[in-house]
């Protein structure tokens, strides 16, 4: 079993909250920190929502609900949210100046002990080991979306990370219920990263440029079977999210594309308020977004076929 029993949680946001509350689920205390205190707010409102779901598709109970709340707090101040941890998760923004800032900070206040993990998946650890003051005891530790169901966790190290370091951070992984994903060489976008970024961006890019709405562009990936399209898949990472790790490719890259899809999240979506699930609206409505109703996927009737064409031949 790690002694990983005191957890840091650093941004409250769609992840962060996710990772947070699932580690206090799993019997871990957790605290979770942000720099805002609206976005605290936010995060306990929906860790509200996730202990509904936790009780109806989790099989939690009552009292696992309770002592689940008993082990989080929250914080506007990181120094105290750090000063006795074992482990910190950073789940900041996937802008690098934000990530290497917040690492020196916290390595003013860190207990000697402690274990520093990033989120990121589009960033190398190697990019932030110096940060840290501490490479050895530094890897990444990326989580997914929806943490309940998709319990996976990319654990990556960079050249200096020591191995009792993986250990430590792969029981902690397994202890909260995570499915520990080896990263065998470091790689931008880690696994899941690497594909995915791929296609969201492609879907991203029939929706700029008008090709397709994106309840289209969802329908077709829906009947795969999935659960969601790529772009309500986008609502649930946060369009926020989204925006940054499309506009840090598309300066990389050069990618002229990339970047007018990341400018078309901006303008339609985050210039709106619409940040996705998070704010209760993106690409969809929440918490009844129309992929999930009845008749979404169905063929229509022959009355429909005058509009169909209109929108065929407009071009």
């Amino acid at each position: 079993m790690s002694r990983l029993n005191r957890v840091t949680v650093l941004g409250s946001g769609v992840l962060g909250g996710q990772i947070a509350w699932h580690s206090a689920f799993k019997g871990k205390t957790v605290t979770v920190y942000d720099i805002a205190p609206d976005a605290i707010e936010r995060c306990r409102a929906a860790h509200d929502q996730y202990a509904a779901i936790y009780l109806s598709d989790v099989g939690a109970d009552d009292a696992g609900i309770a002592a689940t709340r008993e082990r989080l707090t929250y914080s506007t101040d990181l120094a105290a949210a750090v000063v006795q941890t074992d482990l910190v998760i950073e789940a900041v923004p996937e802008i690098p100046e934000v990530k290497t800032a917040v690492y020196k900070e916290v390595a003013e206040h860190l207990p000697p002990a402690a274990l520093v993990a990033t989120n990121s998946s589009t960033f190398l650890p190697r990019d932030f080991a110096e940060a840290t003051g501490r490479p050895e005891k530094f890897c990444a530790l990326h989580f997914s979306n929806l943490i309940w169901s998709m319990n996976f966790a990319e654990i990556m190290a960079h050249p200096g990370t020591a191995t009792e370091t993986l250990t430590e951070v792969t029981e902690f992984a397994v202890e909260i219920g995570m499915l520990p994903i080896p990263v065998r060489k470091e790689q931008h976008g880690y696994v899941v990263n690497t594909w995915l970024v791929p296609f969201l961006n492609a879907a991203q890019t029939l929706v700029t440029n008008g090709v397709a709405t994106p309840e289209d562009v969802d329908r077709t990936f829906l009947y795969t079977g999935a659960r969601f399209g790529p772009l309500g898949m986008m609502d649930m990472i946060g369009m926020k999210t989204a925006y940054d790790v499309l506009a840090h490719w598309a300066r990389e890259t050069g990618d002229a594309q990339m970047s007018a899809n990341a400018e078309y999240i901006k303008s339609n979506l985050l210039d709106q308020g619409l940040l996705g699930l998070q704010t209760g609206k993106g690409y969809y409505t929440y918490p009844d977004p129309a992929y999930q109703r009845p008749g979404f996927l169905d063929v229509p009737d022959l009355s429909a076929v005058p509009r169909l064409v209109s929108l065929i031949a407009q071009q």
